[in-house]
């Protein structure tokens, strides 16, 4: 089972090298402390449109810096797709591997009992990636990497907003199942989501050093 410190230490670990449908390549790689001013355009880049669907603290360089400065330093697993050969980080996906008790909660009011072996899960694409096919192509080396630390079911990072109707698209036609509904500290509308690994296949190919299959 992986640790976060190990995939610190050795990112290559975690990272594969993909072609999305348009037939382009992105890198997935782990998120790593030299990526500061690249996230930060990630982060700055994104429309208002994305920014009222993402759940980050902010868009600006002091932002991402603390995301990189946060690397294996508490739960958080952060891994980013770079395009080839740009070099531009061109999405975000966030694990939490430890459980907030308001998910535990929230879950348990509808009849799940999240454990150690759940996770959590959020992911973000730039505006220009959207819609491009690159969530479904990611998609099971998000499974994948949850199986390499230990869980067996994923639920989603804050939920998914209810007037989010892309995402809650790409969830369904992934597995995850809804878990039942609430209203943020915000008063927006969400829907809590859970994904059975039992029910998923990962990655056909080893990981390979430098990303390629």
């Amino acid at each position: 089972m992986l640790t976060l410190t190990e995939v610190a230490d050795d990112p290559s670990l975690l990272t594969r090298r993909l072609t999305v449908n348009d037939g382009s390549d992105v890198v997935f790689r782990p998120l790593v402390h030299t990526d500061a001013e690249r996230l930060a355009g990630f982060l700055s880049d994104l429309s208002a449109e994305s920014r009222r669907l993402s759940t980050f603290g902010g868009y600006d360089l002091a932002a991402a810096s603390e995301l990189c400065d946060a690397i294996a330093r508490y739960d958080k697993l952060r891994l980013v797709l770079e395009d080839v050969p740009s070099g531009r980080i061109v999405g975000l996906l966030e694990f939490s591997l430890d459980l907030h008790p308001g998910d535990i909660a929230r879950y348990g009011a509808a009849g799940i009992r999240l454990t150690t072996t759940d996770c959590r899960f959020g992911l973000t694409l730039a505006d220009d990636h959207q819609g491009r096919g690159v969530g479904t192509h990611v998609f099971p080396l998000v499974t994948d990497v949850a199986r390499r630390f230990g869980k067996k079911r994923v639920i989603l990072l804050g939920g998914v907003l209810a007037d989010n109707p892309r995402a809650l698209h790409y969830y369904r036609k992934n597995g995850f199942q809804p878990a039942g509904p609430f209203t943020g500290a915000d008063g927006r509308r969400s829907l809590d989501m859970i994904l059975d690994l039992d029910s998923t296949q990962g990655p056909s190919h080893a990981w390979g050093r430098h990303g390629h299959a």
